[in-house]
């Protein structure tokens, strides 16, 4: 615990809230770079999500719309970009990759992995990266497999994260990619309770035998979930005001973290996609503070959760 972290967000000072070792979980590869860098590097003005959205294929519009489909040439830069908006807020921990359909852009898993190397060389050298491989649940699972498994042979990836609508397919399709990436030594999370219920937290918790859960905010309308979740020791890396954006949640005021954390539940504070939801990870724990829902030593708990595995 941190009395100098703690006072900063008592004092509402964004400046030094960024000075503390914060970390970063859960986002989305170049999307975690800020608004007007994104712009810069697309060439056009880009200014976050400024009205609440009601579904995933609203929020996949808008990006659709603001962000288009990036010409490959630009990835390298996006990158760097969001590694540079890492070193910025203080974090001390990033964990962040590319999907592994990347390996259909950028011609094989070595070329996508040393365009993540030279962005951290050159964004945020300073910085823990724990790199990560993403999967959709939009994507054929022989696809998946396909693409995954170069990645694999390189020993280098340490996390595999799946993400995309939760309704896509049921998450009992996943189990083989998840034994074989558990086998590999990954540490494993999905994307699961944004949208579904608390059942399906445990469900997904269960069949791939996960580490961590991004999101998971469902559990809160269980007792029984979040006990099961706290005797498991799962973390859920949640994203405040991406919940509130695409009403998950009502308020910050009233954010599920409470409960959850309330419950015993390890809990982290994260970005999502601040490309699109435009506020740091300082934003974000200022954001719970000042909305009243977490007071300045259960942020510094929640801020210490995030620095290790």
């Amino acid at each position: 615990m941190n009395e100098e972290f703690q006072q900063a967000l008592r004092a509402g000072d964004l400046d030094a809230v960024r000075g503390f070792p914060k970390a970063d979980l859960h986002n989305h590869g170049w999307a975690g770079a800020d608004p007007a860098s994104v712009g810069k590097i697309l060439g056009k003005k880009i200014a976050p999500l400024d009205h609440r959205l009601t579904s995933m294929a609203e929020m996949h519009a808008w990006a659709g719309e603001h962000f288009g489909n990036p010409d490959p040439k630009l990835r390298p830069g996006l990158f760097e970009a969001a590694f540079a908006r890492a070193a910025r807020d203080g974090l001390a921990r990033f964990e962040i990759g590319d999907d592994v359909w990347a390996i259909t852009l950028d011609g094989s898993a070595h070329n996508v992995t040393n365009i993540l190397k030279r962005a951290h060389d050159r964004g945020a050298p300073a910085v823990e990266w724990i790199p990560q491989l993403g999967m959709s649940r939009h994507c054929r699972i022989e696809d998946i497999r396909r693409w995954m498994e170069p990645f694999l042979e390189l020993r280098f990836y340490r996390i595999v994260d799946l993400s995309g609508d939760e309704f896509a397919q049921p998450i009992e399709n996943f189990k083989p990619l998840y034994r074989l990436a558990k086998k590999n030594g990954l540490r494993l999370k999905a994307h699961v309770g944004e949208w579904g219920d608390a059942d399906s937290v445990r469900r997904a918790v269960e069949e791939l035998e996960l580490d961590e859960v991004q999101h998971g905010i469902a559990a809160a309308d269980s007792q029984s979930v979040m006990r099961f979740l706290a005797d498991h020791r799962i973390r859920l890396n949640i994203c405040p005001t991406s919940n509130l954006m695409l009403s998950r949640v009502e308020s910050l005021a009233s954010h599920p973290i409470r409960k959850l954390f309330d419950a015993g539940v390890r809990v982290t504070i994260n970005t999502d996609d601040m490309a699109m939801f435009g506020q740091s990870v300082s934003h974000e724990f200022l954001n719970l503070y000042k909305a009243g829902c977490l007071d300045e030593k259960e942020l510094d708990q929640i801020r210490e959760n995030g620095l290790s595995d």
